[in-house]
């Protein structure tokens, strides 16, 4: 018995559009091409015109009377569309990540918007300059104020700016299409794509690459000639100059016709990143950001899809550039937790990459001084191919680091935010007009319990992270749910100074201004940079030496090169080490590693102040001492024993409700649901929780966390699909949506 296979389809890629499939038979002969992505010809509307759509999904079951449903008229073979491949990849997004397919879709499809077009007008003398001589007299003796001006204005330009004629000569726009209709003039419009790159044209330097540089280069420039594609992993210490690496690699790419997308962690990285690529391959780069408008971000679409630019630079979301002759895509600071989706799916940067990769026969680099477990693990592997730079770019050296012991400090009466020694070395930097970097490590944040004499932290017993603070006095593990009571002394010690850990970028700036009157002062955090543009202006003033003290957090620390900044000082390097999340250690080893980096880069000597309750912890020892490796090792030995990722996979379930009874019931019925599918499928699985998620409570919205572990990814891809099955037929957790976060990257 056979059956009938249906497909649904898009027929228009808009934003609006893409929620609104239409279900088509698969005509048998066409059962073999007719997969998702497949661009097709289908008959639409009454009077059944022939137009074209894409493959979204598949199904054995009509949704309509099937005597309703047309057949497709043509699956188009051979059609290199770039919708057909990101559409694919969208599908892949949404097996691999979870969420539906329109979300996955309008994550990929840079989409049609109603986006007016930007015309510049000019005006054109239609008649030779006798003629014009001869109507100007005829004007005058008229007394045509307008056509006067005008004509006088063009017999001198020949050309003239259709707005300055109307704003600054004040000619009326009737007389300009009068004298259009006279055929006296022409009207000459043209469509201009709006422009979001506004840097200082500099003339490009030639950089010669050092030793390590060059071998890499032509390593990876020598597979790509040969047609072999790869992943990499470029493991460069901060300064390294991984940037020229990518630049050498990049243009042997596009020498062979090809495009490239370069995907950098922070929007606030852009100004300089584009500076550099700008200098070396000029107005064929162009960037893709949130920041830009709708119509800014569409016109750099339609530049790439129509081959007028040739290397794209953005976070994110620019990995889903519409170029048709992608060959590389770059990945730098591939470690930062920015290249994870918030919002569904919840898709990494990285494996995503990979996939686009694959699909369109390109090459992926992934660079980073501090490269996460998981790219590290996959290139100890042989997955990746891993090669490491181990000196700086021209020659600057490593930076001194000094750790203070938080303890001792307050042990002699400074309870300061500034330790002694930093701020002897930031009155020796102002004396020297050299700049200073000061990094707070967590913006505001104030969730974990710590002892400030003995530096004792209140973990959770169950999970080995920090017990996160509430305002009823209880301390809970957000993995698990365990709590118990805020105490009054340190358990350790029976010290009275234990308290929930914390301070804001603003606080730091007032102390910094109060202790050093003379010292002109930036600060750079969320509240400073909402503003459009306000990024680029804060790091221009900074560059431009018109502060000599930069306060921030994370987005100071990323990528930055400030040749006059020989101080760094890290306020408190424990508000990322004990942040109750089992990727703490690393986030904590990655930002001391990069807020260091920051210190002489040129020719001038760096120091760096580490301030820490933790002065033996290992992630705060390799930092000081750059020893990526020593904390590998260390910090894979506990994710090991704990089953965290990279040893093993998790899958984070969050179940939220407008009903607080509903959430609670609804993540105990997938507990429940999760446990029997254990047993049932002799699956040797780990379930941690249900648990209240660290933001219980976002817009009205009760939230509540299940996470579960198992080596195998494709096994938490299965618990996946069940459980979005198991809430179809159940139909008990009607009021409760569902969100999946695979290895997350961030606490909930």
């Amino acid at each position: 018995m056979s059956f009938h296979k249906y497909a649904d389809i898009i027929i228009d890629i808009s934003h609006e559009n893409l929620d609104k499939t239409y279900q088509y038979l698969i005509p048998e002969e066409y059962s073999a091409q007719a997969t998702i992505g497949a661009p097709v010809k289908v008959s639409f509307g009454k009077g059944n015109r022939i137009i074209n759509g894409y493959i979204v999904g598949l199904s054995h079951e009509p949704k309509i009377d099937k005597n309703k449903i047309k057949p497709i008229t043509e699956v188009v073979e051979d059609a290199t569309v770039i919708e057909s491949h990101l559409i694919y990849l969208a599908h892949w997004i949404k097996d691999a990540f979870g969420g539906t397919m329109n979300e996955a879709l309008k994550t990929v499809i840079p989409v049609k918007k109603v986006v007016r077009a930007v015309e510049e007008k000019r005006l054109i003398l239609n008649v030779d300059i006798d003629k014009a001589n001869t109507l100007y007299d005829e004007y005058v003796s008229k007394s045509y104020k307008a056509r006067v001006r005008l004509l006088e204005a063009l017999i001198k330009e020949h050309t003239l700016d259709y707005r300055f004629a109307i704003n600054k000569l004040s000619i009326p726009r009737t007389t300009i299409n009068d004298m259009v209709k006279l055929e006296v003039i022409k009207l000459e419009t043209k469509e201009v794509y709006r422009n979001p790159i506004n840097v200082v044209k500099e003339a490009y330097k030639e950089v010669v690459l050092n030793e390590e540089q060059q071998y890499i280069a032509d390593n990876i420039i020598k597979d790509y000639m040969d047609g072999i594609r790869s992943t990499y992993l470029i493991h460069g210490i901060t300064g390294s100059g991984k940037t020229e690496v990518y630049m050498e690699v990049i243009a042997h790419v596009i020498a062979q016709g090809k495009q490239v997308i370069l995907l950098i962690p922070e929007i606030a990285l852009t100004y300089q990143t584009v500076q550099r690529f700008h200098r070396r391959f000029g107005d064929r780069v162009s960037i893709i950001n949130s920041r830009m408008s709708g119509g800014e971000r569409y016109d750099q679409s339609l530049r790439a899809k129509n081959k007028e630019i040739d290397l794209v630079i953005g976070p994110r979301s620019a990995l889903f550039t519409p170029f048709s002759d992608l060959g590389l895509i770059i990945i730098d600071e591939e470690h930062e937790t920015s290249y994870k989706s918030e919002t569904t799916p919840k898709y990494h940067s990285v494996d995503v990459a990979r996939m686009r990769a694959q699909l369109t026969n390109s090459s992926v680099i992934l660079g980073s001084a501090t490269p996460s477990l998981e790219s590290y693990s996959r290139a100890m592997n042989g997955e990746y191919r891993l090669f490491t730079i181990s000196k700086r770019a021209k020659e600057a050296v490593l930076p001194k680091v000094w750790i203070v012991d938080l303890r001792e400090e307050l042990k002699n009466k400074n309870k300061s935010i500034f330790s002694e020694k930093l701020k002897a070395l930031i009155a020796d930097r102002l004396a020297k007009n050299e700049q200073i970097m000061l990094f707070l490590n967590r913006r505001g944040y104030a969730g974990f319990v710590s002892c400030r004499s003995c530096g004792h932290v209140m973990k959770c017993p169950h999970c080995d992270i920090s017990l996160t603070s509430h305002y009823n006095g209880r301390l809970v593990c957000h993995y698990c749910g365990y709590d118990e009571n805020m105490p009054k002394i340190c358990p350790t010690c029976g010290s009275k100074y234990i308290a929930a850990f914390g301070t804001g970028t603003q606080k730091v700036e007032e102390l910094v201004k109060r202790e050093f009157l003379q010292a002109r002062v930036l600060r750079m955090d969320a509240d400073t940079t909402r503003k459009k543009g306000s990024y680029s202006t804060i790091l221009s003033q900074f560059a431009a030496h018109k502060a000599d003290i930069l306060v921030g957090t994370q987005m100071i620390v990323k990528g930055h090169d400030f040749p006059m900044v020989t101080l760094v000082g890290i306020i408190a390097a424990d508000l990322s080490l004990h942040v109750g999340d089992f990727r703490a250690s690393e986030r904590t080893f990655q930002l001391l590693c990069q807020a260091a980096g920051r210190a002489g880069r040129d020719v001038l000597k760096g120091e760096v102040v580490i301030q820490t309750y933790n002065p033996d912890h290992y992630s705060i020892v390799t930092a000081a001492e750059g020893d990526y490796e020593g904390f590998f090792r260390q910090e894979m030995l506990y994710r090991e024993m704990m089953d965290y990722p990279p040893a093993a996979h998790m899958l984070l379930v969050l179940i939220s409700s407008k009903d607080e009874k509903k959430a609670e019931d609804g993540s105990s019925l997938l507990g429940e649901a999760v446990k029997e599918m254990f047993i049932n499928e002799k699956i040797q699985g780990q379930l941690i929780g249900p648990a209240t998620a660290v933001l219980s409570k976002v817009k009205d919205y009760y939230r509540r966390v299940i996470y579960i572990k198992h080596k195998d990814y494709r096994t938490l891809i299965h618990i996946k699909n069940y459980l979005e099955g198991y809430i179809n037929y159940t139909g008990q957790l009607a009021d409760c949506s569902l969100q999946f976060d695979f290895d997350p990257v961030n606490t909930y």
